[in-house]
C-alpha cells in the first residue's frame, strides 16, 4: 500500500494548479531530456516516457477521483500508451495513496454523526485497498465481517472539472479532434458522475447480483443498507485473491478455464438477458479463489444498453453477417458506423476498416469454444489498435463514427479479454449467446 495521504486538493483552483505544476515538471522533464541529446549522449525515449508517467501518475494518484479513474482506464489500453504509461497507470487497479485516519473519521461524522468505532464493533483505520474513487476497509457488525468502501472528499463535485483538465493530455497523446473527445468525455463523465453515487450503487449491485447470483462459480457481496449513505458503502466482506496474486499460486488450467468460463457467462449473461452490465472490467474487482470461484466485488459502474442499440449489436455479433454484403452495410448504417451521404471513398475505407475490426474481435463469438492462451489473439488487437491510431485517414474524419453506447461496451469486452488471456482460458462461448453458431 502507497504512503497515506492527509489531505486531497478539492476546490477547482487548487485541482488545476496541481495539473499546472505536473505539467510544468513533464515539460522540464523532456528538455533534460533534450539536453542530453545535444550533448551526444546515448538517449532512450523509455527513460523520457518512465520519468513523465511517474509525474503525472503522482499528480493523479494525489488527486484521485476522475483524474485517477482515467489513468485506470487508460492502463487497460495496451497498445495505445507507450508501455511505461501503462505499467505506471495500471497501479490505480489496485493501489493510490490511502487516505489518514483523521480524514476517514471525519468522513464518518459528516455523514453519520460518529465515527467508524462508534458506528461498527470494529473497524481498521488502514485501508485494505485503495484505488480511483473510493478505499475499502475491514469492518465487523453483529458477528458479519464488512467490507466498508469511503469515497475520498470532493470526488464527486470534481468529475467535470477534473474532466476539463485531462482533455489537453488526451489531446496530445491520441491526436483526437475537439469532436470525438466529446463523445468519449460525455459518456466517460455520465459513468462517473453515477460512480460516485454510492445510493445508486447500492440499489444497481444489490439488483445486478440478485440477477445473476445462480451463475455457477459467481459470489457476490450482500449489502448493508443501515451502514450505508451518499459516500459510504457497506457490504460483506469476500475472500479471494487479486489476479496477479492468483496466478503467482500457479494454479492448474482446469481452475483457470473455471474462473475465465464464470467470467464470460457473467458477462455475456447481462448483456444478453438483462442489458444492463458491470462495465468496469479491470482485474481489481475481482477475486479470484483457489478453486476457481470469482468474487465481483464493486458495482460503481454500470451501463444501462439502450434497446436500440443492443438490436444494433446483437446484429453485428452474428455470425455469417461479414458474409453478406446487404446485410452488412445495413448493420454497419444502423450502428453509424457508415452514412448515406458518404462519400465512394469514405464508404471503402470504413467498411473496411470495420470488417476486419468486426473479424477480429468477434472471434470468440464465431466457434463453439475458444483458447484465450493462445496470444496470438490478443497480440493481433494490439497490433489492429496500432495500426488504426496511426492511419490518417482517421485523423481527416469531420466527426466520430459509431455511438457512444459503444464505448462502454467495447471497453467491457476488452477488459474482460484481458483477463481471459492472463488466465489462458480456454472458453465456452455460446452460453447466453442469443444467435449460435
Amino acid at each position: 500500500m502507497s504512503k497515506e495521504q492527509s489531505r486531497i486538493p478539492v476546490s477547482k483552483v487548487s485541482r488545476a494548479g496541481k495539473f499546472l505544476r505536473t505539467g510544468l515538471k513533464v515539460g522540464g522533464n523532456y528538455v533534460k531530456h533534450y539536453a542530453r541529446t545535444v550533448g551526444g549522449g546515448d538517449v532512450d525515449q523509455t527513460a523520457l516516457d518512465e520519468d513523465n508517467a511517474k509525474d503525472i501518475y503522482d499528480a493523479l494518484g494525489e488527486l484521485k477521483g476522475s483524474a485517477l479513474k482515467v489513468a485506470q482506464m487508460l492502463s487497460m489500453d495496451q497498445g495505445v500508451l507507450p508501455e511505461a504509461f501503462s505499467k505506471q497507470f495500471a497501479k490505480a487497479q489496485y493501489q493510490a495513496p490511502a487516505l489518514s485516519a483523521p480524514l476517514v473519521v471525519k468522513t464518518f461524522r459528516q455523514y453519520f454523526h460518529k465515527s467508524p468505532s462508534e458506528l461498527f464493533d470494529t473497524f481498521d483505520m488502514k485501508a485494505i485497498h485503495a484505488a480511483s474513487i473510493g478505499q475499502v476497509h475491514r469492518a465487523t457488525a453483529n458477528g458479519q465481517a464488512l467490507a466498508v468502501k469511503i469515497q475520498y472528499p470532493g470526488v464527486g463535485n470534481s468529475v467535470v472539472s477534473d474532466l476539463n483538465l485531462v482533455r489537453p493530455f488526451a489531446r496530445t497523446i491520441f491526436g483526437w479532434k475537439d469532436a470525438d473527445l466529446d463523445v468519449y468525455f460525455d459518456e466517460v463523465k455520465d459513468r462517473l458522475v453515477e460512480e460516485t453515487d454510492y445510493k445508486l450503487e447500492l440499489k444497481r449491485g444489490s439488483w445486478l447480483s440478485d440477477q445473476c447470483r445462480d451463475l455457477p462459480n459467481l459470489f457476490f457481496p450482500t449489502y448493508f443498507p443501515e451502514y450505508s449513505c451518499d459516500r459510504i458503502i457497506t457490504m460483506s466482506w469476500l475472500e479471494g485473491m487479486h489476479l496477479d496474486k492468483f496466478l503467482e499460486t500457479n494454479p492448474d488450467q482446469v481452475t483457470c478455464n473455471r474462473a475465465g468460463q464464470a467470467l464470460w457467462d457473467f458477462y455475456n449473461f447481462q448483456v444478453h438477458r438483462l442489458q444492463v452490465m458491470h462495465a468496469d472490467a479491470h482485474p481489481g474487482n475481482f477475486l479470484f479463489r483457489e478453486d476457481g470461484a470469482v468474487c465481483v466485488l464493486d458495482f460503481g459502474c454500470v451501463k444501462e444498453i439502450p434497446q436500440a442499440f443492443y438490436a444494433s449489436y446483437e446484429k453485428l455479433i452474428r455470425p455469417g453477417l461479414l458474409e453478406d454484403e446487404a446485410a452488412f452495410y445495413a448493420a454497419c448504417l444502423e450502428a453509424d458506423i457508415l452514412r448515406e451521404d458518404d462519400s465512394p471513398e469514405d464508404r471503402a475505407f470504413f467498411e473496411g476498416l470495420f470488417r476486419d475490426a468486426l473479424a477480429l474481435v468477434c472471434k470468440p463469438f464465431y466457434s463453439q469454444t475458444f483458447d484465450f492462451g493462445d496470444t496470438s489473439f490478443m497480440d493481433s488487437i494490439y497490433a489492429y489498435g496500432n495500426e488504426v491510431g496511426r492511419m490518417p485517414e482517421l485523423r481527416k474524419t469531420k466527426a466520430p463514427r459509431g455511438t457512444k453506447d459503444g464505448i462502454y461496451l467495447n471497453r467491457t469486452y476488452f477488459g474482460l479479454y484481458s483477463i481471459l488471456a492472463s488466465l489462458k482460458a480456454e472458453i465456452q462461448t455460446q452460453r447466453y449467446v442469443p444467435v449460435q453458431v
